[in-house]
């Protein structure tokens, strides 16, 4: 890994993230740059170094129980 993307939060976050995107590729998914490396590993890091691929975090474990007790209210 040469660089952390600034867009990622962390690490662990960074090769999740690579992880899953080239389990993808492995599955089927076509890559979005040419690089000529046949490893999906690296061209996932690559993908993502770039800001090739889109991802979010969701919202936070508290706004989710809150929403799930105003829906309990209402009902």
């Amino acid at each position: 890994m040469d660089r952390m993307p600034e867009r990622i939060d962390s690490k662990f976050r960074y090769v999740l993230l690579a992880a899953l995107r080239a389990e993808q590729m492995m599955r089927g998914g076509r890559p979005k740059i040419d690089m000529g490396v046949k490893k999906s590993t690296r061209v996932a890091m690559e993908e993502i170094s770039n800001d090739l691929v889109d991802w979010g975090m969701g919202p936070a474990e508290e706004e989710l129980i809150e929403e799930e007790e105003e829906l309990e209210v209402e009902a």
